[in-house]
């Protein structure tokens, strides 16, 4: 597919199963750029690094791949360590730092530049892919986000309440809305879906319907 298509929005909206279906579905590269600043994440709690350029230093010389929907630091697969609640508490204040995001937007561009990815995130309509062909943004409302992380969470093992990450998707919500550089918010011309009484596959098919009608193809 000759084009890139960009979906945004708030933690637990569904954005990343959805775009990875979409991918799959048009057969194009799927991106997870929230699991590279997850990546990042994990790299400055292993090291045991919070000063800004230390944790610069790490990025510049780790190697953050993304290969058959993993992510992976220096070959190693990291998927699932960077889904711990350490990670996920830490990952708003790694992300909202303007130096980091300046490193991790190159490297998202230099990976569309040859067209045909489905990036998911919360700035790539607006500032990662501004001129990607069709963008998305997905919300729901806060409770239901917050239902779906905490099964996605107690599926996984972990011990959590489902009152402690509804606070934390709502502290992870203001953070990315009112970070400095490149805050969470719907591009102009993106669609926007409101996934709260919806599931996965009604989404999927909402999505691919647009991309029908703008490249008129059958898919």
């Amino acid at each position: 597919m000759n084009f890139n298509i960009a979906i945004d929005g708030p933690a637990g909206a569904g954005k990343s199963t959805v775009a990875k279906i979409v991918a799959e579905t048009l057969n194009m590269t799927y991106i997870d750029t929230g699991a590279m600043y997850r990546a990042i994440t994990l790299l400055s709690i292993r090291h045991d690094k919070s000063d800004i350029d230390d944790i610069i230093e790490l990025v510049k010389k780790a190697q953050i791949k993304i290969k058959d929907g993993k992510i992976f630091i220096d070959h190693e697969d990291v998927s699932e360590a960077i889904r711990s609640i350490e990670v996920t508490n830490k990952v708003s204040t790694i992300a909202k730092i303007p130096e980091i995001r300046h490193v991790m937007i190159r490297l998202q561009r230099d990976m569309a530049k040859n067209k045909g990815v489905v990036m998911d995130g919360r700035d790539i309509g607006t500032t990662v892919l501004p001129d990607a062909e069709y963008k998305f943004f997905l919300t729901a409302d806060i409770k239901e986000r917050a239902i779906r992380r905490y099964r996605e969470m107690i599926k996984k093992g972990q011990r959590v309440t489902l009152e402690q990450v509804e606070k934390d998707i709502m502290n992870r919500d203001l953070q990315d809305e009112k970070r400095d550089v490149s805050p969470l918010k719907a591009a102009e011309d993106a669609v926007i879906i409101d996934t709260t009484n919806k599931n996965i596959q009604q989404v999927v098919e909402e999505i691919l319907d647009w991309i029908k009608r703008g490249e008129n193809v059958v898919l």
